[in-house]
């Protein structure tokens, strides 16, 4: 019979691809479960899951993916003839506790390290400050490892990275790290050199270090990246790191369009009580005003409020600007741009259209033939381990998932069945209960009343503000759940010289000990030929010059019991080897 060659989309759901093969849906979503995958109608598929599954079922169907137009994308803005001088935009990056917050608590003359949790910024936080009547907009981002998405977004928001290295630390993995960002971004890079005022501090190293293993020489020694030695304690060389800001500015000759309507990107997101989604802005273009509607992904608002980085009350805000906006219906993405439409129409038009095309591109809801394989070669000895995710802000939330998922291996798969932005609700503790899942809060709170429900229905709620704690308490929850390690320690050797009695299910021999020394109620091999390995047995009495012994060591003679599980045949010259047998606690 010839095999029929079908068309269909490259994304498929499941009920369209069952109306194209003519069976009936139940059949397929079948064999869908059959496979390892809870799948709905309106699921969607690509063209290879749906083959699979189509031989899977014995059909003589040949499935082929319709080609289709490319999707709509955001075009960049060009900047026209009348573009004006814009403030740089400058992130500070590097390693966590190497004074990124601290230096830029020195410059603005803020507290704001006092307020982060674990004393480590959580995230990207916007500021300005003025040098020579110029501004310049700051963003403070995350040290620690599981912020590497809160990193890249701010190497890819700015101009020029400030990385930061400690003179009494030198370059650690998240210095690389930003440095790799900030070069990847095509940002200019200033290296400060902090807490130059420490007895333990080595300016030189830290240069020699980055010179030698990451190609960047300072410019004093006859390289092109900018190196300034500051102390935030003393304020020394803070105005000549500004200033070298300032020249790489004038150098990159940074300017934006006023006349146009405004767009950028949203730099933090979250849920206040009374104000709804509170918005974190920067403007790359244009002039954003209360009033206008502003599209960002898939939501939209009309501007209620325009706030500066200080919490003030602005009229505008324009390149190169963080301010804050609430009016938002829901909360947008991290990362996502936004742009200021004509009306709400427009707006709506918009959202509408980033929706579907969201739709097409998303990869969370579809099922792709990798995945299917994955499911149907997945060990059945993999554990899944549920959990719902809260945080604060959408930053916090992508590096707070992000970096769960890097945690699964090959036995324990990390499934986070609900995500959102805002503290914990009924509906998560539900949604817990029938997924047997663990809640996990970041920087929320859990109202009395959710907090009585959880603990009614035995939901185990945990909450955290500081990211590497909670990742402890996940690594504390997978090690649980790993099978222990069987770990074998040889104690001894012996050759047996001769075989007294054997019966079913012992044998009485004699042998001398090669190693280690023998003990009664150990585990043994009986090993022949050096390598083959003829039974495991128990040895369960040891003589020596005929009298009971609880040890016997190398050198000597003894006679054994063993114990076996079935008749074996031993001769002179096999060898025991006696060995401990223990259950050990892996750990990821």
């Amino acid at each position: 019979m010839a095999v029929k060659t079908v068309q269909v989309p490259d994304m498929v759901t499941v009920g369209e691809l069952a109306q194209t093969l003519d069976i009936p849906v139940t059949k397929l979503v079948g064999e869908l479960f059959k496979n390892g995958i809870v799948a709905t109608i309106n699921q969607q598929i690509d063209t290879e899951t749906a083959q699979i599954i189509v031989d899977e079922l014995g059909l003589d169907v040949q499935l082929e993916a319709e080609e289709v137009g490319p999707i709509v994308k955001e075009s960049q803005h060009e900047l026209s003839e009348f573009a004006v001088e814009r403030p740089p935009i400058v992130a500070v990056m590097g390693h966590v506790d190497h004074g990124k917050t601290t230096l830029l608590d020195a410059i603005l003359d803020t507290k704001v390290q006092e307020g982060e949790a674990g004393g480590i910024t959580q995230h990207i936080s916007a500021y300005q400050t003025m040098r020579n009547g110029r501004s310049i907009t700051l963003l403070d981002t995350p040290g620690h490892e599981a912020f590497a998405a809160l990193r890249q977004h701010g190497a890819i928001l700015t101009d020029v990275v400030i990385i930061v290295i400690a003179a009494d630390d030198g370059v650690k993995p998240q210095t690389v790290e930003a440095i790799k960002f900030a070069q990847s971004a095509n940002a200019k890079i200033v290296v400060a050199i902090t807490k130059s005022d420490k007895d333990t501090a080595n300016i030189d190293r830290v240069k020699a270090q980055l010179a030698s293993e990451y190609n960047m020489n300072p410019e004093e020694w006859g390289g092109d990246t900018l190196m300034v030695d500051v102390s935030a304690k003393t304020g020394h060389n803070l105005d000549k790191l500004l200033d070298l800001v300032l020249l790489v500015a004038d150098i990159e000759e940074l300017k934006a369009d006023v006349d146009v309507p405004a767009e950028g990107l949203v730099i933090e997101s979250h849920m206040e009580t009374g104000r709804g989604p509170v918005v974190s802005m920067l403007v790359d273009h244009g002039e954003l005003k209360p009033g206008q509607f502003v599209v960002s992904g898939t939501t939209y608002a009309k501007v209620r409020t325009l706030i500066d980085y200080a919490g003030r009350p602005i009229k505008l805000a324009g390149p190169a600007t963080p301010a804050t906006v609430t009016g938002f219906k829901e909360i947008p993405s991290f990362g996502d741009r936004f742009v200021v439409a004509k009306n709400e129409k427009t707006a709506r038009n918009l959202v509408e259209k980033h929706r579907l095309n969201q739709q097409h591109e998303a990869v969370h809801s579809r099922v792709t033939g990798a995945d299917l394989l994955r499911m149907m070669n997945k060990s059945d000895e993999t554990q899944d381990i549920n959990v719902v995710v809260r945080a604060d802000v959408q930053g916090s939330l992508t590096s707070v998932t992000d970096s769960l998922k890097l945690m699964e291996n090959e036995e324990l798969n990390m499934r986070i069945i609900s995500t959102g932005v805002g503290n914990i609700t009924e509906n998560d503790v539900r949604l817990a209960q029938s997924a047997d899942a663990i809640i996990y809060g970041f920087n929320v709170k859990l109202p009395p009343t959710v907090k009585r429900m959880a603990m009614r229905v035995k939901v185990s709620v945990r909450i955290f503000n500081v990211i590497y704690e909670l990742l402890d308490d996940v690594k504390e929850v997978m090690e649980s759940k790993l099978a222990p390690e069987v770990v074998e320690s040889v104690v001894g050797t012996l050759r047996i010289m001769a075989i007294f009695r054997t019966t079913r299910d012992s044998v009485i021999c004699g042998g001398e000990v090669l190693s280690g020394k023998i003990t009664p109620s150990a585990l043994a091999r009986v090993v022949r030929d050096k390598t083959e390995v003829i039974a495991e047995v128990e040895v369960k009495h040891v003589q020596r010059q005929q009298q009971e012994a609880k040890e016997v060591f190398e050198g000597e003679q003894c006679g054994l019991e063993l114990k076996t599980k079935s008749k074996i045949q031993l001769v002179e010259g096999d060898r025991l080897e006696l060995f401990t047998r223990e259950l050990k606690t892996r750990h990821l």
